[in-house]
């Protein structure tokens, strides 16, 4: 297997599925604690960016206990009788009221939106929407980066990250030889350090995922006590 596809969280034996599937468990133990609150309905999810096939490792399709509903920026066929995808943007959820959701749940997303604003908007959406929140992003100061896959690649300057990504196959991206999208896909990431969460969200708990001694992502988590 390729180090690329042993590292990409779709194949089910990956490295990053194996954490991610770490990260689960404690995040099933904070979904206990809000199932105890609300006994006699589902528990309401949104999973901004979320994939059906990542409930579906954690055999949690077609149970009456949770409901998700998948935001992403194009809706998806789904499958189980407990899952819905619809159309969004995470920094405008305004057609959802306030706490309509018990929980809103993403994996690896708030770093795709471009810039610190849109990181702010997320935020703010995530935490007038949803009752708690999980939401993970991978550490901006852990040495290797996770989309392309190359150690120290989000502190190099910006126009040697275009470069690299014009004349490599890096991590989970082929090279991109047109100048313009190779920027484009550069602008869109920014990794973001534990001190930017607290402050994108100050009412949150950190939840750290260690590799190493290092801390390879964190969680910004809001729960029942």
């Amino acid at each position: 297997m390729a180090s690329s596809t042993y590292l990409n969280p779709v194949y089910k034996d990956s490295i990053n599925q194996k954490f991610r599937e770490k990260r689960f468990k404690f995040f099933v133990e904070q979904l206990n604690k809000v199932k105890a609150e609300i006994p006699n309905r589902p528990v309401r999810i949104l999973d901004i960016g979320g994939l059906e096939i990542y409930w579906e490792r954690m055999n949690y399709l077609n149970t009456s206990d949770i409901h998700i509903t998948l935001l992403n920026l194009e809706k998806v066929d789904t499958k189980s009788n407990n899952v819905i995808s619809v159309k969004g943007n995470a920094t405008n959820l305004s057609e959802y009221r306030d706490h309509e959701f018990d929980i809103v749940h993403s994996n690896s997303v708030i770093e795709h939106l471009y810039s610190r604003d849109n990181h702010k908007k997320m935020a703010n959406e995530a935490m007038r929407v949803g009752k708690y929140y999980y939401v993970q992003t991978p550490n901006y100061w852990f040495f290797l980066e996770p989309h392309w896959i190359f150690p120290f690649f989000q502190w190099l300057p910006f126009g040697t990250r275009v470069f690299l990504t014009r004349h490599f196959n890096l991590g989970h991206y082929k090279k991109i030889p047109n100048k313009d999208a190779a920027k484009k896909l550069v602008s869109e990431i920014n990794l973001i350090t534990e001190s930017e969460m607290k402050k994108l969200f100050p009412d949150g708990k950190i939840y750290r995922e260690m590799f190493m001694g290092m801390t390879k992502s964190i969680t910004s988590y809001r729960f029942p006590l």
